[in-house]
């Protein structure tokens, strides 16, 4: 059992980003009877991979994307799905005023309790850290008794260093089987990765058996905020 909130609003740039990450998180949430809402920033269409065998384009691939999103929403009982059109690999070049009213927006429209993102400066990729400034400049906008609050994925090689170890851990034993088929639902990117998690979870190797097991996030240290 993870703690109860009231509504949780999950915000992440590419479809996919959702399934490695916080499937399991918010598969739990949902069986909870917690109202989720995931807003896709991007259909990812400029990803590097196009299937394995092949079986997409750079004409098809957006439209792939979007099918392989929807069946993800489906496999975590997520029924709020909201895709915001943005370019995919673009966005640290969208407007900072422009990208943090959109979320604001969507805590204004919803009202959650917990809001689900990357860390900033600790997501690797400039799409990640162009969405985690987001987040961070719309929910600083909000009182601090009013404030949702947030947690944060991050993966960057020296983030246990500058952070230390993730102080909320998520069981998701119990939902193992819908991360995967999150995981499965985005086949054009994950073809390689799940043929070697599944084999791994099948001779319960430790580094295979991470990915569904417990997820981990970071409380946003609001003390610390390094985000201009």
């Amino acid at each position: 059992m993870i703690k109860e909130e009231n509504h949780v609003l999950v915000i992440f740039p590419h479809p996919d980003d959702e399934a490695f990450g916080v499937s399991g998180t918010i598969t739990s949430y949902i069986k909870q009877g917690t109202p989720v809402t995931y807003a896709c920033l991007t259909l990812g269409e400029m990803g590097r991979n196009l299937g394995q065998p092949q079986f997409a384009n750079r004409e098809t691939l957006p439209d792939i994307r979007r099918a392989e999103l929807k069946k993800a929403a489906e496999a975590m009982g997520i029924t709020d799905l909201r895709m915001l059109g943005l370019r995919d690999k673009t966005l640290e070049f969208e407007d900072d005023t422009d990208m943090k009213n959109m979320v604001r927006e969507l805590i204004d429209e919803l009202n959650p309790s917990l809001v689900i993102s990357f860390y900033p400066g600790y997501a690797v990729h400039p799409d990640h850290e162009a969405t985690a400034r987001a987040v961070v400049r719309a929910l600083r906008e909000i009182n601090e008794v009013d404030r949702p609050t947030f947690h944060a994925v991050a993966f960057a090689n020296d983030t246990e260093e500058n952070l230390g170890q993730p102080d909320v851990e998520n069981d998701i034993r119990a939902v193992q089987t819908e991360k995967l088929n999150a995981m499965r639902a985005h086949i054009s990117q994950t073809a390689r990765m799940l043929e070697m998690l599944e084999e791994g979870i099948k001779t319960n190797d430790p580094e295979a058996m991470k990915w569904v097991t417990y997820e981990r996030f970071y409380t946003y240290d609001w003390n610390n905020d390094q985000v201009t």
